[in-house]
């Protein structure tokens, strides 16, 4: 998929966050619906066993009530971006609740609303990890104490970024 359709869509995902549409339980409320994952669910991006890395959890629900846990947010956006690779069938209106695991206070937030921090000191199960923030202030806070290099929004997030933080390539 190309840059400018996976912006595209991750703008789009956002934006209906937003509005409030494709979520059953509203953002909200969203992260009270969607379970957290069990002992056996893998990431489908590589294949880890999630639930072993409760600080980095992600989530995604299909408005099917279908779940898909990931361990860590960058493989939850690696998802995202490549829907046709990872979910053959779905779209992005297909998309209910996409939440990722706050850093401070280690619970569930809409990742539409999170502010992601790259470049730190600080390292996911995958290594260099989008580390989701729940507010600005706290990202700031986080780029002080962990030597983070920038501050993102959802709509950042394209597949070349998250391609680039592989490589351990923050600018």
């Amino acid at each position: 998929m190309d840059r400018r359709r996976a912006t595209a869509m991750l703008a789009g995902l956002a934006a209906g966050w937003r509005s409030g549409v494709g979520s059953g339980a509203g953002p909200a409320g969203a992260a009270a619906a969607v379970p957290p994952p069990g002992p056996r669910d893998l990431c489908p991006i590589c294949g880890m066993l999630v639930a072993k890395y409760p600080a980095w959890v992600a989530a995604l629900r299909f408005r099917t009530g279908e779940v898909h846990y990931f361990d860590g947010a960058k493989d939850l956006f690696k998802f995202l971006t490549d829907l046709p690779r990872w979910a053959p069938g779905k779209r992005r209106e297909d998309v209910g609740d996409v939440l990722v695991t706050e850093f401070y206070g280690l619970q569930r937030i809409d990742a539409a609303r999170a502010h992601f921090v790259i470049g730190s000191d600080v390292l996911g199960p995958m290594g260099h990890e989008l580390v989701p923030l729940a507010s600005r202030a706290e990202a700031e806070e986080f780029v002080r104490d962990h030597k983070g290099r920038r501050i993102l929004q959802y709509a950042d997030l394209t597949p070349d970024l998250l391609a680039r933080l592989d490589r351990g390539v923050f600018d």
